[in-house]
């Protein structure tokens, strides 16, 4: 491996360190408790539009994003 790989390597890790990627799967009201609390905090980075789990069932998925420090 050269230094340049070796350096692009270690800057990828560094930068996935910084952020939690998490599927959320739950009913519309404690999905958008949680999000309001990650707002809050200031960690959300990213959250996608809900996604209705299909069939009966009434929870919805959604993808957040959070920063870690």
């Amino acid at each position: 491996m050269t230094t340049r790989e070796r350096t692009y390597a270690r800057a990828n890790q560094q930068r996935a360190a910084q952020f939690i990627e998490l599927w959320i799967v739950a009913q519309p009201h404690e999905i958008a408790a949680m999000v309001q609390v990650a707002s809050a905090s200031g960690r959300l980075v990213f959250v996608s539009p809900p996604t209705p789990m299909g069939g009966d069932d009434t929870r919805h998925r959604r993808y957040l994003r959070l920063r870690t420090t």
